[in-house]
């Protein structure tokens, strides 16, 4: 095989799985914007005469402004708690001389392997036994139970890569290990922090089973929880679903696109040493 047939091919590979990743998407945009008499069979494929009352309709007949809100109070509020504690956590592991730092990374890494359906039981007797049933309070809690764990790893990678000289420098200088974390630390870990708060907001932003359990009304109902409901007894209105899905994953994938260096060496960070 020649080098033009090998680069051939492996444009044809590349284009084959972007079209298999993006054709759901894609497949939503066309949606969205088909005329609600072509959305009860195939064809056509693409919509005779594009519209965009099904967008006008999600704004309009949903209280949808209301619905992102609360999952962008969500998802930005359990990014803050777990940077703020995960980092502190994965300093300490890092930098601190502490002993079995394998074993505690290893303990705090199990608790994210737990399968969501075996926990969301008792996560609701919980909830409801502290008086937080329906509220952004629960969500916001449990997300943050379950992304310190990422947090943790991620932060954990990018302060061991950190040449500990630093950390001995600015200790003979005179800072407390705290001092040294937030004005030395931190500041060279700005990719891992990015990294991370990114994939901890998008995890926040799509969780579905505890925004549905936890949640019953519209003051604290998250965007996944939302749209699930939008279906009525007798009619399923593909329209407002698919335009409420492009609206709400148009900013994910612009975020992704813009931070996605920093994703990548956040989730390669230690994966190479030197």
């Amino acid at each position: 095989m020649t080098e033009r047939m090998k680069r051939l091919a492996f444009y044809a590979l590349v284009a084959a799985t972007a079209a298999y990743c993006l054709g759901p998407f894609l497949w939503q945009v066309i949606t969205s914007v088909k005329p609600s008499a072509e959305l009860t069979s195939l064809p056509p494929l693409l919509p005779s005469e594009p519209t965009l009352s099904h967008y006008t309709t999600v704004f309009t007949q949903y209280p949808f402004l209301r619905i992102i809100a609360n999952s962008f109070l969500v998802a930005s509020s359990t990014t803050v708690i777990s940077l703020a504690i995960g980092s502190l956590a994965a300093f300490a592991l890092a930098k601190l001389g502490l002993s079995k730092k394998g074993l505690i990374l290893a303990l705090i890494l199990s608790a994210s392997m737990f399968p969501p359906i075996a926990t969301v039981s008792p996560l609701y007797v919980i909830i409801r036994t502290l008086g937080l049933r329906d509220t952004l309070a629960a969500l916001i809690m449990t997300y943050a139970t379950f992304t310190l764990p990422l947090t943790i790893w991620v932060l954990t990678n990018f302060f061991r890569n950190i040449p500990d000289e630093l950390y001995l420098a600015s200790a003979v200088d005179g800072c407390t290990p705290f001092q040294s974390f937030y004005r030395i630390m931190l500041p060279l870990a700005a990719p891992g922090i990015f990294a991370t708060s990114i994939l901890v907001f998008i995890f926040s932003w799509n969780e579905f089973l505890f925004a549905l359990t936890f949640t019953s009304t519209v003051a604290s109902r998250t965007i996944p929880v939302a749209i699930a409901l939008f279906p009525g007894v007798h009619e399923v209105p593909w329209g407002e679903m698919a335009a409420a899905s492009v609206v709400v994953t148009v900013p994910l994938i612009a975020l992704v696109f813009v931070f996605q260096r920093r994703i990548i060496e956040g989730l390669t960070a230690g994966a190479v040493r030197g």
